[in-house]
């Protein structure tokens, strides 16, 4: 059935009793692929996340000359050498365009990077000019398009990067940094590096691996060289696409379970937990999954976000809803994410009548009458969910591109359509 654009978010009218498991998670998944090509022999990326996404990654890392075998739920990943020129289409995926160069370098040929319009805008540069300072032949310039000329290995050593606008500048070259003739020591020396929990879920797939890598000094990162072991992966569910989910919850009372919630884990997406119980809601952790419960109202909050970020949407969301003033901040660097959340947020909570002062670094958001009308995603399928959030809540919410939330997690909103009873209506 084909979705209408703008599309009309479910509105609900009475609470909701609803048990969910999510697709799993992109961060890992890619994490995973990339490590699995590297590696010293066949291995398998259980329980997947088949996502545009993920699907570009597999396809970059095929384009090179791993053997990815991406028809069933388990992915099967045989590395081969990396010969030939290639192209690798990035789209909107940060991962791709980030974590597939330092791997590009080992090739033996030009691998040209390019991607959607949007991505010409996303900052890439940092990773380009240490690559760089570690002798790959990288085309000039700071954003893509861009081209790789590999010579079949990398010096490696010591580079100087500011990631204070990613965390995803330090993992690209730690990924690959195992199969550099010197390994790499990266050291950050900038403003604080934001999403850190992803950084250390990068440290702790390598080491899974076998990888030998040196993290006890801030703001420095070490890989040995050596081999990366073949290691089969079970991936988790993406934490982070549970925020609309369990915010439902919280604006629409009633109580929504995520299955198979990890007791431990280096996602993001677990602060859910303490946020929502700011924000009012009952939580709990049991070996059913991660329960919240909602009365309905929701509470502001003041919130440093900056290592959790991609929540920020969802969360500012609940934002405007909320009975009392928000202030959210720390959060500069997702400007640089799919668009520039912070002045999307502001934008286009505003245009549903909500209170919404912009900051540098993040938004203060004020208790005002909300009504319908379109809420556009810039392609951005975090803006999605906010705006799904938000049409629980409102009557006459119409998101516009839904499908984006494809990025992550395939048929989001037949999937969302789908857990509302018989008592909740559309707008």
């Amino acid at each position: 059935m084909t979705t209408p654009d703008p599309w009309p978010a479910p509105h609900a009218v009475d609470p909701v009793e609803a048990t969910v498991s999510l697709p799993g998670s992109k961060s890992l998944t890619n994490r995973a692929l990339i490590l699995a090509a590297l590696a010293d022999g066949p291995s398998v990326v259980r329980r997947a996340l088949r996502s545009r996404d993920t699907e570009l990654m597999a396809a970059a890392l095929s384009s090179l000359g791993a053997e990815i075998d991406t028809t069933g739920d388990d992915w099967a990943v045989t590395p081969h050498a990396f010969e030939g020129d290639a192209t690798v289409d990035c789209g909107l995926a940060g991962t791709v365009m980030r974590f597939v160069p330092p791997v590009a370098g080992l090739s033996r040929g030009r691998v040209d990077f390019d991607g959607d319009e949007h991505m010409r805008n996303r900052p890439v540069g940092e990773v380009l000019g240490a690559l760089r300072g570690l002798g790959v032949d990288v085309s000039e310039g700071d954003r893509i398009p861009f081209r790789i000329s590999g010579r079949g290995a990398v010096r490696g050593g010591t580079v100087v990067v500011d990631a204070s606008s990613s965390s995803q500048f330090i993992s690209a070259l730690l990924l690959a940094g195992a199969r550099y003739d010197e390994g790499v020591d990266v050291r950050h020396d900038g403003k604080p590096v934001p999403s850190l929990p992803h950084i250390d879920m990068t440290v702790a797939m390598l080491r899974s691996h076998g990888v030998q890598v040196d993290d006890a000094d801030a703001n420095r990162w070490a890989v040995a060289p050596g081999p990366i072991r073949a290691v089969d992966h079970v991936i988790e569910p993406d934490l982070s696409n549970a925020a609309p989910f369990l915010a439902l919850a919280a604006v629409a009372g009633g109580s929504v379970t995520v299955r198979d919630w990890p007791e431990a884990t280096t996602q993001a997406g677990d602060a859910l937990r303490g946020i929502l119980t700011q924000m009012g809601s009952e939580v709990a952790l049991t070996s059913a999954g991660l329960t919240v419960t909602g009365s309905g109202t929701v509470h502001g909050v003041d919130l440093d976000l900056h290592d959790v970020g991609e929540l920020t949407p969802a969360v500012a969301a609940l934002c405007a809803l909320a009975d009392s003033p928000s202030h959210l901040r720390g959060i500069a660097h997702i400007r640089g994410h799919e668009t520039d959340r912070l002045a999307a947020l502001a934008a286009e909570l505003g245009n549903l009548g909500a209170d919404v002062t912009e900051h540098p670094d993040g938004l203060s958001i004020r208790p005002a009458p909300l009504h319908g009308g379109v809420f556009r995603t810039y392609a951005d399928h975090r803006m999605a969910h906010a705006g799904v959030i938000l049409g629980a809540a409102v009557e006459g919410v119409l998101v516009e591109n839904v499908a984006t939330t494809s990025k992550t997690f395939p048929d989001f909103a037949t999937f969302w359509a789908g857990l509302l009873p018989a008592g909740v209506g559309r707008s």
